[in-house]
């Protein structure tokens, strides 16, 4: 059975791709007239040594704190070099042009979109495992001390793998790693944003700007427990989570909003049911249910959530109840709800946002791209 035809939209089905010519200046100069007939110098290249040295400067910087600045052990320290090392690298690769060209991750893009329906696992799309995938990859930044997010790929390695947040995303990161064998260039962290980005759009959401640039880092990396939104608590743990990550009450409603899609399972957050009635589809009905569905605590032997009174199928978490609870929050549920729209645009942000916590800017090579599906 296929539920991604049905459920894609026309309005987010498009291909980008869009060439960018630059046009190098010519430099003429003059000589003097009288003297021996010399031949002028060729125009001077644009030259790549100013970012290589800036590569060597910071590689040597990096090696001095690393081997003075450190108490790390050895091993550690070499694998800290290797980091510092691959940032460089890819700093100077987005500079000077020799990363891979955006057709090569619009093939990724398209790998991942044609794998998204699978039988017989949940309501036959991984699109929204693969959301949450890259949410908890990006979603453990901490601003105060730039650590996390989605730069190493951390979440590849234990005890981060099986932080109770990631219990279930197995499923998705082995779904990657088969699309990381096709293609092996690409970083895990680009790969498993990129795979955020076409779940979203290829279930009927907005457009998501994004760009490559993250490089995989090491176990040392790894991010302690408890970074990620705990579904049990209510709205004062919401901004203290997402704040820490620099996001302000709007952008926290609106990243709910990707609660749309998927379900819980009581094998791995204890919860259990969809949100919605369509969870292989990108909507606003998410912010409808909450407002116009009346809802009670579901009666069980598992962890307190509600269910919907009219069907009993749907549910609701403590944090979801939250934002219709708190007055900030609400407002901005009142307009999504009425205005799916405007909750496309602002999603569109605020998840371009979490995909790049964490990434040194100087990893990017340049402006975000839009990348999308036939």
């Amino acid at each position: 059975m296929s539920f991604r035809t049905p459920l894609l939209r026309t309005a987010c089905a498009r291909r980008a791709g869009q060439s960018v010519q630059i046009r190098n200046q010519v430099v003429r100069r003059r000589f003097a007239s009288g003297g021996p007939e010399i031949t002028p110098p060729p125009p001077p290249r644009s030259s790549s040594v100013p970012y290589l040295l800036a590569g060597v400067g910071l590689a040597a910087a990096g090696a001095a704190y690393l081997f003075y600045g450190t108490d790390g052990t050895p091993r550690e320290t070499a694998k800290e070099l290797k980091s510092e090392a691959r940032g460089v690298a890819a700093a100077a690769e987005g500079k000077l042009g020799l990363r891979h060209k955006q057709g090569d991750y619009q093939k990724v893009y398209d790998r991942i979109a044609d794998t998204l329906e699978k039988e017989g696992y949940d309501d036959g799309s991984l699109a929204p495992v693969l959301i949450r995938l890259a949410w908890h990859a990006s979603g453990t930044y901490n601003k105060d001390d730039n650590t996390g997010g989605s730069n190493y790929a951390t979440m590849r390695f234990k005890p981060e793998s099986e932080h109770g947040a990631n219990n279930g995303l197995n499923i998705a990161r082995d779904h990657m790693q088969k699309i990381k064998e096709e293609f092996p260039w690409i970083s895990y962290g680009d790969l498993w944003t990129l795979g955020g980005v076409a779940a979203v759009q290829e279930s009927g959401g907005p457009t998501v700007p994004w760009r490559p640039g993250r490089i995989d880092g090491f176990e040392h990396h790894v991010t302690p427990d408890g970074r990620l939104p705990d579904a049990a608590q209510a709205q004062d743990h919401l901004r203290f989570i997402f704040y820490r990550m620099g996001f302000n009450d709007q952008e926290i409603v609106a990243l709910s909003g990707a609660h749309a899609m998927g379900r819980c399972h009581t094998d791995r957050s204890g919860f259990e049911g969809p949100w919605t009635f369509s969870p292989v589809t990108f909507s606003n009905q998410y912010f409808t249910l909450l407002e116009d569905e009346p809802w009670q605590w579901r009666k069980w032997k598992g962890p307190a959530q509600y269910e919907d009174k009219k069907t009993k199928t749907l549910m609701m978490l403590p944090t979801d109840m939250a934002l219709v609870k708190d007055k900030s929050f609400k407002k901005f549920v009142d307009v999504y709800a009425k205005d799916e729209e405007a909750f496309f645009k602002d999603f569109s942000k605020a998840f371009a946002k979490l995909l790049e916590l964490g990434v040194p800017t100087a990893q990017f090579a340049g402006e975000p791209w839009k990348m999308g599906s036939e």
